[in-house]
């Protein structure tokens, strides 16, 4: 075994019980503050100093990324479940949904996505990538099957789910709903349920 293949150290008991404090601590933080809240504020909620956070999480996309990470997972299984889909607009339609929800988990999270797509160095960069791809796929599909306007783009669609995921932090849920669902009508997919 080479030296950088070597396993990973196991966790000391503090060690793990800090991260878990700053992992929860920073899930409240967001919600009440946003993506872009102070790392401070949560190092010194959850009693470390803003040293123990950076050695858990060197960046904020690091801290996201392990806040999201379940999330994200979901939203790619949903992807890839939605890639066979034999109903490819409304395949499209509801992965539109689910990223926009995923995108407004946290005021502003919609913007570091859309930043770390370019950002190969960032934490969020490989779950960008491969939402990018699952869009890619499934407008490709919807728009071979008729079923959205032949000038639709992955990154229109893109664009609109960072619109849609901004409007829920702006509007209420119902309001931001009906909005997603003009986006979606614009492109010619029928809003469904």
């Amino acid at each position: 075994m080479t030296p950088s293949a070597s396993p990973p150290r196991r966790m000391r008991a503090d060690a793990r019980r800090n991260r878990e404090r700053l992992l929860a601590e920073a899930r409240e933080v967001f919600e009440e503050q946003g993506a872009q809240a102070s790392l401070e504020l949560v190092a010194r909620r959850a009693g470390v100093a803003i040293g123990t956070l950076y050695g858990h999480f060197p960046t904020r996309g690091a801290l996201l990324e392990a806040l999201l990470r379940d999330r994200q997972e979901a939203v790619h299984e949903l992807g890839d479940t939605l890639a066979a889909d034999p109903e490819p607009g409304a395949a499209l339609a509801r992965w539109m949904r689910a990223v926009t929800a995923h995108g407004a988990v946290y005021s502003g999270l919609a913007g570091q996505y859309l930043g770390s797509l370019e950002d190969t160095a960032s934490e969020l960069h490989a779950a960008c990538t491969r939402m990018s791809a699952a869009g890619e796929l499934l407008v490709a599909r919807a728009r071979s099957a008729g079923a959205v306007r032949q000038d639709v783009t992955a990154q229109d669609v893109f664009a609109l789910i960072s619109a849609a995921a901004w409007l829920r932090d702006q509007l209420p849920a119902e309001q931001a709903d009906r909005q997603l669902n003009f986006m979606i009508d614009g492109l010619g997919v029928a809003a469904g349920p």
